[in-house]
This record gives C-alpha cells, sequence and structure tokens, in this order.
C-alpha cells in the first residue's frame, strides 16, 4: 500500500472553482466513505479549508488510485471530472508526506506562515478517526504532520513571516494604516460562530473596537461567543468592549450600524446580497444626512442671533453648512435603484474586474453602464463600511466591489495581496526541517513495515523450538524439570542468536529508500506465511486503534 494524495487549492484553481467546490461536514463524512467502498483505498482522510480540499488515501495501485479519488472529487463537489481535472493535483508516496509537512507549516498557505492549518489538519484526523477511515498510515502522518508544524513554529521566525488569513485581512481593509489605530473606536459585526469568526471577534476586540455585535443561526453559540470577549482576562475586558449577540434575522439592522464587518459561514448561498448592503448605505446616509440637517439649522439660527445676520445670509449659511451627506445619500439612492433594477448584470461586471477595487480618496464618475454606480477606473470616496469575506463559498455578494463607500475584501483580493507579501528569511529553514521530517518518517514507515515479517518469523521460530522441545520429550522421557527447563533455555539462547544479527541489519535496511523489498525477501528465505504476517499487521492495527480510542476518551 502507498499514499497518495488528490487535491486543489488556490495555488491551482481559480476562486470561483474553490467555491463551487467546497465541501460541508456531511459532504466530507459521505466522500470519506465513498473512498473507502472503492477497491484501491484501505484507508482515506479529507483535508477541506476555505483554499483547499485534499483527499488523502492509502492505495494498493496508482494509477487505478488517481482515477478514483479524481473521480469521487468530482463527484462530491459537484463538477464535472473534465472540468475539474486541469485544476487538480497529485502527490505519492515521499511526495505526498512532503505536501502535508509543508501545508502543517503554513508553506503551502494562502498567507506563508499561518498557523490556523494545524487545527484544520487536526480536525481532519479527529472526523477520520471518528468514521474509522484513518488506519496506521493515516494516522501516523497527520500526527507527525502536527508535530512537524508546531516544530517549525516553535524553532524558526516564520510566525513572523505569517499571520493568520484575519489578521492579513484586516489590514487589507485598513489601506496601509496601522489596524489598532484605523480600528480604533469602531463598531464591528461578526457573522458566524465558528473557529475563523471567532478568531476575527478575538482580533477585533485586541485593536480596540468599541462595539462587536455578534450574529449566527444559532443563537447560543453568538452568545457564547460574545460573552467569553468580555469575561476577565477575554480580549475585551481590558478596553471595556460592549459585545453583543444578535439573530441571523437582525443582520439588516446591524449593517446599518456597522463600520467594520467580517463574515466567515458555512452557508452554500450568499449571506450578504447587494441589495443589502446598499440598504444599509442608504439607511446609514440618510441618518447622517438628517443628523447634519439639524445641526446646521441650530448653527444658523445661533449665528443670526448673535452676529444679527440677515434672513438670506442666515439662508446661506445653511446652505454653505450642509454636509455632502446630502448628496451622498442620493447617490447611494439611486446606486440602490439601478442595483435592483439589474442586479445580474451588476453581478457580471463585477466578476469582470472589480475585485481590485480599493479605497480612494475622492469620488468619481458614474456610469450608465455600470449598474451599481461606479465607471472603471473611477475614483472611489472613501469608504463608510468595510466588508471582510472569508466564507468559502463566498457569504458577501461580488457586486458589493463596485458600490461607493464600501470596501470590500474576499479571499480572491486576499490571494493577490499574498501574492505580493515578502518571505521572511526563516522560511528557508523551515523548508529544511520539512525535508529533515520527510526522510525520517520514510524511514520509520519502512522500518515499520518489515515488523510484522521479522514478528512472524520469531514466531515460526519459537513454534519449532517448542515442537523439538516436545519430541525430547518423547525420546527422553525421563528428564526431569530442570534438566528439561536447562535444555528449553539453550535451544532458544541459540535461535535467538542465529536471529540478532540478521533481524536487526534487515530493519536498518528496510529503513533506507528502496528497503520496502527486504521485507519481501526475508518471507521468500524463510517461507513465512503470508497469512501469518498479515494476522501480525492486522493486530497492530486493532491496537493502534485502541489506544487513539483510549486517548479520545
Amino acid at each position: 500500500m502507498s499514499l497518495l494524495v488528490v487535491g486543489l487549492s488556490h495555488r491551482s484553481a481559480p476562486v470561483s472553482v474553490l467555491e463551487r467546490a467546497a465541501l460541508v461536514a456531511d459532504a466530507r463524512s459521505k466522500l470519506l466513505h465513498d473512498t473507502l467502498a472503492t477497491e484501491p483505498a484501505a484507508e482515506a482522510a479529507v483535508l477541506a479549508t476555505c483554499n483547499r480540499i485534499e483527499l488523502y488515501a492509502d492505495v494498493d495501485k496508482f494509477h487505478a488510485g488517481v482515477a478514483e479519488l479524481s473521480t469521487l472529487l468530482a463527484r462530491h463537489t459537484g463538477i464535472g471530472l473534465e472540468e475539474l481535472t486541469p485544476y487538480l493535483y497529485v502527490h505519492y508516496e515521499d511526495r505526498a508526506v512532503h505536501h502535508l509537512f509543508s501545508v502543517a507549516c503554513g508553506l503551502d498557505s494562502m498567507v506563508v506562515g499561518e498557523g490556523q492549518i494545524l487545527g484544520q489538519i487536526k480536525d481532519a484526523l479527529a472526523l477520520g478517526q471518528e468514521l474509522h477511515t484513518a488506519g496506521r498510515l493515516l494516522n501516523d502522518l497527520f500526527q507527525q504532520a502536527l508535530r512537524v508544524g508546531k516544530r517549525a513554529h516553535s524553532e524558526t521566525g516564520i510566525d513572523k513571516a505569517g499571520q493568520s488569513l484575519v489578521t492579513f485581512g484586516l489590514e487589507q481593509l485598513a489601506d496601509g494604516a496601522p489596524v489598532q489605530e484605523w480600528a480604533r473606536g469602531k463598531r464591528a459585526l461578526v457573522i458566524g460562530a465558528g473557529s475563523m469568526s471567532s478568531l476575527a471577534a478575538a482580533t477585533l476586540a485586541r485593536s480596540g473596537v468599541a462595539e462587536l455585535a455578534v450574529a449566527n443561526r444559532t443563537l447560543e453559540r453568538a452568545e457564547r461567543l460574545a460573552a467569553a470577549l468580555t469575561e476577565p482576562g477575554g480580549p475585551g475586558a481590558a478596553a471595556g468592549l460592549t459585545a453583543t449577540a444578535v439573530p441571523m434575522a437582525d443582520v439588516a439592522a446591524e449593517l446599518a450600524q456597522a463600520d467594520i464587518v467580517v463574515s466567515c459561514t458555512g452557508a452554500t448561498g450568499l449571506v450578504l446580497t447587494v441589495e443589502s448592503v446598499l440598504s444599509a448605505l442608504t439607511e446609514r446616509l440618510a441618518a447622517t444626512a438628517e443628523d447634519v440637517r439639524g445641526r446646521s439649522a441650530a448653527d444658523a439660527e445661533a449665528a443670526q442671533g448673535v452676529r444679527g445676520q440677515s434672513a438670506t445670509d442666515a439662508e446661506a449659511q445653511d446652505v454653505r453648512g450642509r454636509s455632502a451627506a446630502d448628496v451622498e445619500s442620493q447617490d447611494v439612492r439611486a446606486g440602490a435603484d439601478d442595483a435592483r433594477g439589474a442586479s445580474d448584470a451588476g453581478s457580471r461586471a463585477a466578476e469582470r474586474g472589480a475585485a481590485g477595487g480599493g479605497a480612494h480618496e475622492g469620488q468619481g464618475p458614474r456610469d450608465a453602464a455600470c449598474p451599481l454606480g461606479l465607471a472603471d477606473g473611477a475614483r472611489r470616496a472613501a469608504p463608510l463600511l468595510h466588508l471582510l469575506d472569508l466564507a468559502m463559498p463566498r457569504d458577501v455578494d461580488a457586486a458589493a466591489h463596485r458600490v461607493e463607500y464600501v470596501r470590500l475584501v474576499d479571499i480572491e483580493s486576499l490571494a493577490e495581496a499574498s501574492a505580493d507579501a515578502p518571505m521572511a528569511a526563516d522560511v528557508d529553514r523551515v523548508r529544511t526541517i520539512v525535508a529533515d521530517e520527510v526522510e525520517a518518517f520514510g524511514a520509520a514507515q519502512r522500518a515499520a513495515h518489515i515488523t510484522p515479517t521479522v514478528v512472524a518469523l520469531r514466531t515460526m521460530a519459537a513454534d519449532l523450538v517448542a515442537s523439538e522441545i516436545s519430541r525430547l520429550d518423547g525420546r527422553l522421557p525421563d528428564l526431569d524439570d530442570k534438566e528439561r527447563a536447562e535444555i528449553t533455555q539453550t535451544v532458544r539462547r541459540v535461535v535467538d542468536k542465529l536471529l540478532h544479527a540478521p533481524t536487526v541489519r534487515v530493519k536498518q535496511l528496510a529503513a533506507t529508500p528502496g528497503g520496502a523489498g527486504y521485507a519481501d525477501a526475508l518471507r521468500e528465505l524463510f517461507d513465512l506465511d503470508p497469512q501469518a504476517v498479515a494476522a501480525v499487521s492486522r493486530a497492530d492495527t486493532r491496537s493502534d486503534r485502541q489506544n487513539t480510542a483510549r486517548e479520545r476518551a
């Protein structure tokens, strides 16, 4: 049997394909069961994140394994095999081990060095153990990958080069400003209460936001997260953060009040449509305009009373004092009407190239050909609403890229930004660690491969000793117990000494590259029963599963 991985990631496929290929929890379980039901695979595990989907298996045939795993991925993602195949990569044996170890260290992540992948690898292993699809090979592989990843983070400065996707996304939203200065005093909304959303909430709390609302389909989970943020020792406790939990039905109302929104749910459809974003902006700007008009009128009255200005002067002052928010509110309402009338066209326009739209000072012209109100290349007004979409498939309508006063950062724009990120000097050190660990893992696996054969050989030798002692009893019935025990011990010592050097040496040779053939040679030389060797392997596998169950309990 040999290790095989077939998968796709942000390095091999565009975001649009990764979105369609995303697997929910139930689909992952079904994929694992179906993989074991195929002829080539004896073990299986699936690593599914927002940036990758990889199927690991222990197979007995390479070409048949690749074909079967590719077909399974196509079936369970709902993407045709011909369409999916160009985006798939394949790694086999040592290259598959090297790939997973590199992933565990963050070398293959969108943000190099990020540590969240370790939790995702741990989850993949836990699912394989729960469903009994991960046997000795994949248990050893994934557990060692976790150790290698932790070693890389503890022995090098890879953490300095890498950061979480959340932190990187917030830096992109801040557009060059320090995140803590940019976020201080703002109101944030986090949609979702999973691991990524929890990390986002904690990061925002540490960054100094004044208020934070957590929305989730299960309100209880949102309440637990909100409470954890403000409890003694929590990330927002020292700064006096106000954290609340809200049901998903209240997201629209919260959106109209939020400055920063981070969304990462497992929803298969959009959580925030472009219409909901426009509606929130319209409501917010209308409230801003009303507030400014009230203040302007009060200023005008005060000016008239103190300076004795004429009614004409007061009117002029009132006109001059009106905020640009009036004009902005009208523009957004017009954009909202345009978007609701032609949202499909807007989405197509956004997909044609809006992903790079950043926040720039000033306001550009509107174009009738762009239903969301911005002409291609137009300068944008400073954003009022900052959206970070970390979900795969996406939570936020891509058409929001074209909405004035909105800055949207999503997986696609993060991929573009991370391509230009500088690599840390410690990355080379991590690559060396990975290479050394791959070699050590391969040696250990090759040595373990021959162990059942050595055990079967020693069992056969022990059986021969017992048989010969039994024959001796028949031929020399007058031996007393002491004499019989001494003869038995002597024969056993002779057999052990004869077998010691060959078995130690064969284990050493088996650990070298290409050493797998020594087990076959040993079976041939001593005429060992293949079923006896297989029985030892099955016993070891059962023991491993029992140990794993005890550790999890």
